[in-house]
């Protein structure tokens, strides 16, 4: 998300959930959000309920796009060649909004000269979707008064996947549609606190509250308040750590709550590399299949099990409160970190989770208000939450956005790095399944989600599963250059021919054995979205 936090700040949702609901015309690209995000999708479904028009841009059938007013069914990795397209009928058919563009934004020119020399009809057979249906959206889209963009990770995990960002930064901005309540672009997080993990600084080149570790003030604050020196240069992405960690001179590592032997891509490499460490620590609620390989795992507590707070996709600060006591051996992550800390020779001695939410406040603007005893008589505050008079802030950018003025950033079509050809004739799409979550640590240890659905399926179109003697429900072997992984087949038409698609749940069909591990150059996110493998029957 790194492109929409140039202009618009941290890449969270400029608006709030509920907001949704009140929308005239909401627009879902790279997101299967009924699966992905139901309380969300439930909103936009009340939305469509209560009147506004449903676009959805995804190259699947899915759940929501039968709810959809218009689908564009796109080709997998086209998202800048669409978004283009639609400025292109924006522009020509005069409905930019020209104050907006004068009174907020820069750069403007520059996008116009881009959109401008890209020939609209050569940009619509690259998404292969029909040009009176772009055309249609564009208009909706543009001629609203109340608008919201909804993107999710089949916008970010692509080469492009900052561009694609910008591209729709481009699109929001071109129509106006930010700066109001029920009007914005609402990046949907892929994991459970991913928000608060990104604000308290799960980031290599920030401090807590995306204060950048290369401010040198910025770094004399959190040196005096931590009593060390920080270092001045950004640390490493996850990629160069659990990818090329030994090469990158990282001799031991400590994992929490993260399973990357699954969810990473190149996933092999990945397992050879934690095998190369000197020593691996974990600590998990479950053995996972990266907890397996360590040295020392600590159990840690689950949600019930511990205080803290929690922070949304629409930047809402929430208290979790614990309801039991840690069972068995198990303790908190806060627990765990700071024995761990203390045995370093760095004591750390807070006695309560409010200490550190206290902390957080007073080194963080951004959460400055936000404190454990106010949270008590809340269903939570959403920053920015400057002091404890603010009632916090359900809607961004009323009056400027975090850089001053929104830019543009024009952007081109760059393709997947990996497209069909003879050795590797389909292109796979990976995501996620309504009954379970992320590597299923615990989904699956849960019997009735897994009754619902007990392993991962290939869906595949009927043509090419006929074209191929594939018969509805076969085991297939499924490879790309970097592995194989063997998955039971689903004929169906929720996919296009010479595409297919499967979760990546599954410990059984490790589909991250085959996802390709090339990175966006700037936010360095890998392009699991796409790549490109052959299938064989198994007999």
């Amino acid at each position: 998300m790194a492109g929409l936090a140039t202009t618009f700040g941290s890449g969270a949702m400029t608006n709030s959930i509920e907001e949704i609901s009140g929308s005239e015309v909401i627009f879902v690209i790279g997101s299967n959000t009924t699966e992905a995000h139901p309380q969300i999708a439930r909103r936009i479904i009340k939305a469509v309920d209560n009147g506004a028009t449903l676009i959805v841009a995804d190259p699947r059938n899915t759940v929501l796009s039968e709810f959809a007013h218009i689908h564009l069914r796109l080709n997998p990795g086209t998202d800048i060649p669409l978004l283009n397209a639609m400025m292109r009928v924006i522009l020509r058919e005069g409905l930019i909004d020209d104050a907006f563009i004068e009174m907020r934004t820069e750069n403007f020119n520059s996008l116009r000269n881009t959109l401008f020399a890209q020939d609209f009809e050569a940009l619509v057979e690259i998404t292969g979707i029909e040009p009176s249906l772009i055309e249609r959206a564009a208009r909706l889209y543009a001629s609203a008064q109340k608008a919201v963009i909804c993107y999710c990770l089949g916008i970010t995990q692509h080469v492009c996947g900052t561009a694609n960002v910008e591209s729709i930064a481009n699109l929001a901005m071109i129509t106006g549609h930010v700066e109001q309540d029920y009007t914005g672009v609402n990046p949907l997080r892929g994991q459970s606190n991913v928000q608060g993990a990104c604000d308290m600084g799960a980031l290599p080149g920030v401090f807590p509250g995306y204060q950048s570790v290369s401010d040198e003030a910025i770094r004399e604050k959190f040196s005096r308040a931590w009593r060390t020196k920080l270092p001045e240069a950004p640390g490493l992405t996850v990629m160069d750590m659990t990818h090329e960690g030994v090469k990158n001179g990282i001799r031991a590592m400590f994992i929490m709550g993260e399973n990357p032997v699954l969810s990473d891509p190149d996933a092999s490499r990945v397992e050879k590399n934690l095998g190369s460490l000197d020593f691996l620590a974990v600590s998990d609620i479950f053995l996972t299949e990266t907890a397996q390989l360590a040295d020392v795992v600590f159990p840690a507590a689950s949600f019930a099990e511990k205080t803290g707070t929690l922070t949304n996709s629409e930047r809402r600060v929430q208290l979790m409160r614990k309801a039991i006591e840690p069972v068995g051996e198990c303790r908190t992550d806060m627990e765990i970190i700071m024995a761990i800390s203390n045995r370093m020779d760095y004591p750390m001695d807070y006695e309560e989770p409010s200490e550190v939410m206290e902390e957080i406040a007073l080194l963080t603007p951004i959460y400055g208000g936000i404190f454990h005893d106010r949270l008590e008589h809340t269903w939570g505050i959403q920053w920015p939450c400057p002091d404890r008079a603010h009632p916090g802030t359900p809607y961004l950018h009323k009056y400027s956005f975090a850089r001053g003025r929104g830019l543009f950033v024009p952007a081109s079509h760059l393709p997947p790095k990996e497209l069909p050809d003879s050795d590797y004739p389909f292109l796979l799409i990976t995501g996620r399944t309504y009954h379970h979550y992320h590597t299923g640590g615990m989904t699956r240890a849960s019997e009735i989600l897994s009754r619902e659905e007990k392993e991962a399926f290939l869906e595949m179109n009927p043509k090419d599963a006929e074209k191929n003697s594939i018969r509805n429900g076969q085991m297939v072997k499924l490879r790309s250059r970097r592995g194989e992984i063997t998955v039971r087949t689903k004929a169906t038409n929720r996919v296009p021919e010479g595409v297919v698609y499967t979760s990546f749940h599954f410990v059984e069909s490790p589909v991250n054995r085959l996802t390709n591990p090339e990175r966006d150059p700037v936010a360095k996110c890998p392009e699991y979205k796409v790549c490109a493998v052959a299938i064989e029957p198994v007999s």
